[in-house]
């Protein structure tokens, strides 16, 4: 988004920016048109030209007995630049003449110099192309004055201006300004409609992805960065999609299989409560066998009660966590020895291995015993259940780059790639409630939830007939 401002923002003083460029162009330009003239020779000279040529050439002029004459350079430099020549006395008297044009008098007063010196015409009838430049020259304690007429037309300002092109000066620059606020007008208008235009496609571009039929567009133009964003916000919507399908889809299964689950022991708790009602001359062993059954089913329904709140509590973070201090190592090989002194895994094996870098088997670790013990037993058993008679659980210990490692392995039957890359999640049952009721799907949910709880990671591999390894992995350096 920010890209997309910056890159208009830069459109817009990029307008502005060249405007300004093409004023200071012109400007330059008819400043340079103002300040040249050309001479009857055809060349550009400066427009001050005329005033230092009358300035220098007062070394050309000498005193003959007393008589004002011109140097023999002084008169080729005449003839070669046109340039017409009138030398008069003090009282304004013509004494010499060299190239003067027809309309020069003979004679001028002190005010008809005055204003030749400023406005470099004889009067209104002067021709616009001749303008005179006059310069003084003293010889035996006599003033004289010299005019020099060149032929272009030059305006006595401020500045020595091109007059030609001086008396249209203010029409030229109007224009100019005129032709400059037209480009600009027309630019910020064509680039507002475009802008508009643009803007008007990301909103429809919005609406589509809200209404879920948006295609993805070409990242190009200004507004390449947005159309990305939208690109990747319409695959995220998507994405988000399909995986609140696929969570309802988990969901409207999960409480299918849950229902079924707890109907599941009611239905003998019912039915031997039924008999037991009934039929009063059952003998001591039956009724106790009864008993057990009602007592099995019992104990299974409250515990799918207890995975129902543990999952309750640890979707909204309302799980009391008591973390001490404790061997890991310690831990973990009396939960392997607990699992096997039961009778229903007295016959499998549980291989315990500790790493060498780990000193008399203790590896301190801050964690929640009771929640720990729920993790892993679910973790060792759930490969007793799952895999064959034969399957056998090896626990490894690590510690390396400031994590402990922990990793369960199986030789069991394995999984698929599908059954692993769903086997977190809350709502997935690998097995068939009917096949087996122990489970609730929702004990490696939990084991993940716990473990990532302490900072932790779990990851799992596994392929049919190959067997499944869990790693676990916490962090115990300190930062």
């Amino acid at each position: 988004m920010k890209q997309s401002g910056y890159r208009t923002t830069f459109h817009i003083y990029l307008i502005f920016f060249l405007s300004l460029l093409g004023t200071l162009i012109a400007v330059c330009c008819l400043f340079a048109m103002l300040i040249t003239a050309t001479n009857p020779n055809g060349k550009n000279v400066r427009s001050d030209q005329p005033k230092i040529f009358t300035q220098d050439f007062s070394k050309y002029i000498v005193f003959v007995n007393d008589t004002p004459k011109i140097k023999q350079t002084g008169l080729e430099l005449l003839q070669e630049t046109h340039v017409g020549l009138q030398i008069l006395d003090a009282a304004g008297n013509e004494i010499y003449a060299f190239q003067k044009p027809n309309t020069a008098q003979d004679y001028y007063s002190n005010t008809d110099l005055l204003q030749l010196y400023q406005t470099g015409h004889f009067d209104n009838a002067s021709p616009e192309d001749m303008t005179a430049f006059i310069g003084v020259i003293t010889g035996n304690e006599k003033d004289y004055a010299y005019v020099l007429y060149f032929p272009m037309n030059i305006q006595k300002v401020t500045m020595y201006l091109n007059g030609e092109r001086f008396a249209g000066g203010k029409k030229v620059i109007i224009f100019i300004i005129g032709i400059l606020l037209v480009i600009v007008l027309f630019l910020g208008l064509g680039y507002g409609l475009l802008v508009t235009k643009a803007i008007s496609r990301l909103s429809a571009s919005i609406r589509d992805i809200s209404g879920r039929c948006y295609l993805p567009a070409k990242e190009k133009g200004a507004f390449r960065d947005l159309i990305k964003s939208l690109n990747e916000l319409d695959g995220e919507v998507r994405a988000s999609d399909r995986l609140r399908e696929k969570t309802e889809n988990l969901r409207r299964e999960w409480i299918s299989n849950i229902t079924h689950d707890l109907k599941t022991p009611l239905s003998p708790i019912k039915g031997y409560a039924e008999i037991l009602c009934d039929d009063t001359e059952k003998t001591i062993p039956q009724c106790k066998r009864y008993a057990e059954i009602m007592l099995k089913n019992a104990a299974y329904m409250e515990n799918l009660i207890d995975d129902l709140k543990l999952t309750w509590q640890l979707e909204n973070d309302m799980l009391p966590i008591n973390r001490q201090e404790q061997n890991i190592v310690r831990f973990l090989r009396e939960l392997s020895i607990d699992i096997l002194n039961r009778p229903k895994y007295e016959e499998r094996t549980i291989a315990f291995q500790c790493s060498e870098n780990i000193t008399d088997e203790t590896a301190i670790f801050s964690f929640d015993k009771k929640l720990f013990t729920r993790t892993f037993q679910n973790l060792i058993i759930n490969a007793f259940v799952h895999g064959g008679k034969d399957t056998e659980v090896t626990v490894q210990i690590s510690v390396s780059d400031c994590w402990l490692n922990i990793n369960l392995s199986d030789n069991g039957i394995g999984m698929s790639a599908e059954e692993t890359d769903q086997l977190f999640d809350r709502y997935y049952r690998g097995t068939n409630t009917e096949s087996k009721s122990e489970g609730t799907g929702l004990g490696l949910a939990i084991a993940k939830s716990i473990i990532e709880l302490h900072g932790g990671t779990i990851s799992v591999t596994s392929s049919p007939g190959a067997g499944t390894a869990f790693l676990i992995r916490f962090p115990v350096c300190q930062n």
